[in-house]
């Protein structure tokens, strides 16, 4: 029987990452990914609650794995710069092989708050920024960074950048180049380092 579920759960997956890519999200329906699996669409319910829950039931798996190879990426000897690009750098390489699919993820994440997988799509999210507060955490230790802020604020903040340049470089070239979404980033998070040098002036609220 867990066998019978396993094997269902993998046809539905594979039909809607398939009518996903060929289609698009808005044309693909939970009913052709029904018929394409083999299935029931009453079955396609029982692992999601809707068509976006659907995509999210083909990427969570990969997108929890990505933040475990970029925390493994981490290393006590390299920079606070590097250790951040380190971690990010999967992301970057599991969406430019499959820019299609990377772009209806990460327009339809944003407002994801409901549905059978939004649970470990949250938890995801919780470990991204907790890993980002670790190399933040270390690099103060070390005293490369000198701050008073919070590591986890700061590792917000660095994935809101990361979150940001993503779209971006996703929504640029036809091609797609690892090395310059990743220069961009590098950038991005530079300028938070630099900070902008402000003067007070600059700071006054009225």
């Amino acid at each position: 029987r867990e066998r019978n579920k396993l094997d269902k759960e993998r046809r539905i997956r594979e039909a809607a990452r398939a009518l996903f890519i060929a289609k698009g999200f808005d044309d693909a329906t939970t009913r052709e990914i029904a018929v394409r699996a083999g299935v029931g669409i009453g079955t396609v319910f029982t692992y999601a609650d809707n068509k976006r829950d659907l995509l999210f039931l083909i990427a969570n798996d990969e997108l929890a794995s990505l933040a475990r190879i970029g925390m493994a990426n981490i290393r006590d000897d390299s920079s606070f710069l590097q250790n951040v690009l380190h971690f990010f750098s999967p992301y970057y390489e599991f969406y430019e092989k499959q820019p299609d699919l990377s772009r209806m993820i990460l327009r339809e994440m944003t407002f994801y708050d409901a549905g059978r997988q939004v649970t470990q799509f949250r938890q995801t999210r919780v470990e991204i920024v907790d890993a980002l507060a670790q190399i933040t955490k270390l690099a103060m230790e070390q005293g490369a960074l000198r701050t008073k802020e919070e590591p986890k604020f700061i590792a917000w903040v660095m994935f809101a950048i990361f979150q940001v340049e993503t779209r971006q470089w996703l929504r640029g070239a036809a091609i797609l180049s690892v090395a310059e979404g990743l220069a961009r980033l590098q950038r991005a998070i530079t300028l938070l380092l630099n900070g902008l040098d402000a003067t007070s002036a600059a700071l006054k609220m009225r």
